[in-house]
């Protein structure tokens, strides 16, 4: 059985920045998921989650990112493009990114064989500990997306 990690990374007291959290509280609060699938809040980890990607198969992030779009759009990128760089190098304000911590990952040999960003464009950085208004309403189009991811694996 294949262990599959949902990956919630940012910063909870800057507002959009801590989507990737926020979604991870949401994700397991509403849903009933298969005991292989485990949901991993990273808060600002960085480096210090570095085993939980590791010991994943398949690996799903959710995090901020700065691209051309509007608050609210929704990215999705492939391990090929977390690693050839065709992604911002620094997608948020963490101390060290995901995209870092993967690439030591595969430096280890011990990356995922299936990882995928879900980036969003967020509206504010702002101090505070609740996402946008926007933001916060695209928590289940975003929980429905990678729902789909994980119904599409044969576990």
């Amino acid at each position: 059985m294949s262990n599959i990690v949902v990956f919630g990374a940012g910063n909870i007291l800057l507002s959009d920045e801590g989507f990737g959290v926020h979604f991870a509280k949401y994700f397991e609060d509403k849903y009933s998921l298969p005991e292989n699938v485990s949901i991993f809040d990273a808060g600002t980890l960085g480096i210090m989650a570095m085993h939980i990607i590791e010991e994943a198969d398949y690996l799903y992030i959710v995090d901020v990112i700065s691209v051309k779009g509007n608050p609210g759009d929704i990215f999705i990128y492939d391990k090929e493009d977390i690693m050839l760089n065709r992604i911002p190098t620094k997608m948020s304000p963490h101390q060290i990114g995901v995209q870092e911590v993967m690439l030591l990952s595969d430096i280890r040999g011990k990356l995922p064989k299936v990882v995928k960003l879900f980036g969003i464009i967020p509206e504010s950085f702002e101090p505070g500990t609740s996402l946008s208004k926007n933001l916060e309403e695209k928590l289940p189009k975003l929980a429905d997306m990678i729902l789909s991811e994980i119904k599409s694996i044969s576990y």
